[in-house]
This record gives structure tokens, C-alpha cells and sequence, in this order.
């Protein structure tokens, strides 16, 4: 059984066997000093400084954070949160997934439903019921609807409906050992029906314009911002909590088996451990986290819609990844707030050549920087 962990343990190798075996007294080690200096840095920007500058400031100060900039740096919070998932099942697992944008949507939708029961009779027709619904002549609230203005049970959605989705759907797939680009096209034909699906106004959630002109979030205004900046804080602090419990895993025995299976998967099976249930796991977590992140999401931007299940907003999921560099996670942080703030700045300026920009950094990333922004501050620390 030593022969199979150190076969396993060689097998992993995108950040060094040193840094994963390293042990503290509960567990594995998960930063150094400076990582955590980092971390704490970032968190006093997000939970302090920014909250200062956006409450406290005057507006005509020229310290004073917009509400732009605070929906803008949730959002892409957000954006990262989707993006670790990703870097959980492709830069660890080996699993390409072009559906991640379905689970980050279905996540929206689920909480978005809770909005849209908050407006109550502040709607256009002044009705219990959404505007949309009652001017398509429904009469009741769809099944899918039921108890949909108890938070908690919103909140169970957000985790329960892409998880069983993600576990019913990995469970066939990783079983029937679909994998490489077979897999990639399943998830992206997957998300694809989905998005018509939901472009249909008869599957009750808005058809082609889905959820927005929300109101209240647990009975506060949604629009002041006292309660953007609570979302503000509790996204960031969901992102720190995801990046902790994702770098938990790539650095336990189950990350290391991840590596392995990514890297040598036959060789996993020789060892006597079943690939498929570690994939679902990890597959099914990843969904989880998009689900979480697409519920942080819509009260912030304020739309939800069949277009977040696009498979080009997948794409750029795995985009996001590659740029900052996969099999890191602090990269796809990096990554999607690169790509996200470039995106914001150039749709502005060139709107009509965006797709044209991320199609050149994603070819670019792949010529020059196979390892992403993170490889690259590598390379130049040990020059």
C-alpha cells in the first residue's frame, strides 16, 4: 500500500509534493506566512476599507467607492467563486466542463424566485404575483414555485437543485467512464437545452426576460446601499470561505488522489481506488459552489436570466481559468478578475470586438502561458 501513495503522490505534481505533504497538528497546512498576510489583506480591503469608502466617504470625495464600483466587484466576486469550481474538477480532476454556467444560473434562478416573491403587491399589476405571470394569464403559482417565498427553502434550492442535477448527471457520465472532449460536448449540449428550456415562457420563470425589478432581500431595500454593501461582505466572505475549503481539498488525501486521477487514472484503478466516486464528488461540490455563487449574484446585478446558461458564458468559465492559471486557485481568482475587469473596460469602449479580445487572450494564454498569470509571477520569483 506505500508503493500506491508514493505512486500517487508522483502522480499529482502541478504544485510539488513538498508543499502538499506538509502537515500541521489538524491537518494539512494550507498557506505559509505570506499566504495568509494575503489573505488577511484582502479581506481587511473587502470587509473594512471598501465598506469606509463607499458608507463613510462623502460622495464628492475623491475616496468615495461608487455603487458602480461595489456591484461591479461583487459581481466578479461572484465570477470567482465560479471560477475556483471550475479549477477544482479541470486543474485538479482533469474534467473540462462546459456547463458550469448551467449551475451558476440555476443557482439565480432558485434565489430569484425568493426576490420575486418579495416585490408582493409593489409589482405593475399591484398582484401577489409576478408581473410576468400575470400577464400571461396565470391563475396560480407553478409547482416549482411552491414555498418559494420562505428564504430558508430558496436557500435549500440554491445548494439542492444544482447538486442533484450535477450527482444525477456525473453519476451516468463518470460510471459510463465518458471523459476528455466526449464529456466537455455532453455539458455544453446539457447546458444548451437548458437555456431553451428556460427561454420558454410555459416553464413559469420569465421565459426570454427571466427575473428582475427585485425589491426587498429579507425585507431590507434592495437598492440602498447599506444593503449592497452586506452583500458586498457576505459575497466576499463566501469567496474566502470557498478558496479555504478548495485549498483544504488539493491539499488532503483526496486532492492528491484528484491529481492522480487527472494525471494517471489507470494507474488509480490499480491501486484499488474506484476514480468515479472521487470524480462525483468533486463534480458535484463544484456544482454546489456555482449554485452558491449564482444566489450572491442576482441581488447584486439584479437579472437573472436564460442567457447566464449560454455555452459561450461557459466557455469563458474555462477562459477565466487558463489565464490565471489552473491547478493553482488563487489563479482563477486572478484569472476571472482579469478577464471580467478587461471585459467591463473594453465592452464599454469596443463593445463590438470583445469576443474578438477574449478570443486572442485565450490564444495567446495557450501559445505563451500554458500555466497562466500565476505560472508566469512563478517563473520570474525564481529567476
Amino acid at each position: 500500500m506505500s508503493t500506491a501513495t508514493n505512486d500517487m503522490r508522483g502522480a499529482g505534481g502541478r504544485e510539488g509534493s513538498e508543499g502538499r505533504n506538509r502537515k500541521g497538528p489538524a491537518g494539512p497546512v494550507l498557506y505559509g506566512a505570506k499566504g495568509w498576510i494575503a489573505l488577511g489583506v484582502a479581506a481587511l480591503i473587502a470587509f473594512v476599507v471598501f465598506p469606509v469608502l463607499n458608507l463613510a466617504v462623502p460622495p464628492e470625495s475623491a475616496f468615495h467607492v461608487s455603487a458602480y464600483w461595489v456591484t461591479l466587484i461583487g459581481k466578479i466576486m461572484c465570477y470567482a467563486m465560479v471560477a475556483i469550481a471550475m479549477d477544482l474538477i479541470w486543474g485538479y480532476a482533469g474534467i473540462l466542463s462546459l456547463g458550469h454556467g448551467l449551475f451558476f444560473a440555476l443557482g439565480g434562478y432558485a434565489f430569484g424566485m425568493y426576490l420575486m416573491r418579495q416585490i408582493g403587491r409593489d409589482g405593475q399589476y399591484q398582484s401577489d404575483m409576478p408581473d410576468f405571470m400575470v400577464f400571461l394569464d396565470w391563475k396560480e403559482f407553478p409547482l416549482a414555485w411552491w414555498n418559494s417565498d420562505a428564504f430558508w427553502w430558496c436557500a435549500l434550492l440554491v445548494v439542492l437543485v444544482p447538486g442533484v442535477l450535477a450527482f444525477v448527471f456525473g453519476f451516468f457520465a463518470f460510471r459510463s467512464r465518458v471523459k476528455g472532449v466526449y464529456f466537455s460536448i455532453i455539458t455544453q449540449a446539457l447546458t444548451f437545452a437548458a437555456m431553451l428550456l428556460f427561454f420558454r415562457n410555459a416553464t413559469g420563470f420569465g421565459g426570454n426576460n427571466g427575473f428582475t425589478d427585485f425589491k426587498r432581500v429579507l425585507g431590507y431595500p434592495i437598492t440602498v446601499p447599506e444593503t449592497r454593501m452586506a452583500l458586498f461582505s457576505l459575497t466576499a466572505a463566501v469567496l474566502i470561505g470557498t478558496l479555504l475549503l478548495a485549498r483544504y481539498i488539493v491539499k488532503s488525501k483526496l486532492g492528491r488522489i484528484l491529481t492522480a486521477i487527472r494525471d494517471a487514472e489507470q494507474r488509480v484503478m490499480f491501486c484499488g481506488y474506484n476514480p468515479v466516486h472521487y470524480k462525483l464528488f468533486v463534480w458535484t461540490l463544484s456544482a454546489v459552489i456555482c449554485g452558491v455563487a449564482g444566489a450572491l449574484y442576482v441581488p447584486q446585478v439584479g437579472i437573472i436570466n436564460p442567457g447566464e446558461m449560454s455555452p459561450a458564458n461557459s466557455i469563458e468559465i474555462a477562459i477565466w481559468v487558463a489565464v490565471g492559471g489552473r491547478g493553482s486557485l488563487v489563479g482563477a481568482i486572478v484569472g476571472a478578475f482579469l478577464v471580467n475587469g478587461g471585459k467591463s473596460f473594453l465592452t464599454q469602449q469596443f463593445p463590438e470586438y470583445w469576443f474578438y479580445f477574449l478570443g486572442l487572450i485565450f490564444i495567446l494564454t495557450t501559445l505563451f502561458l500554458p500555466q497562466g498569470v500565476v505560472g508566469l509571477a512563478k517563473r520570474w520569483r525564481r529567476a
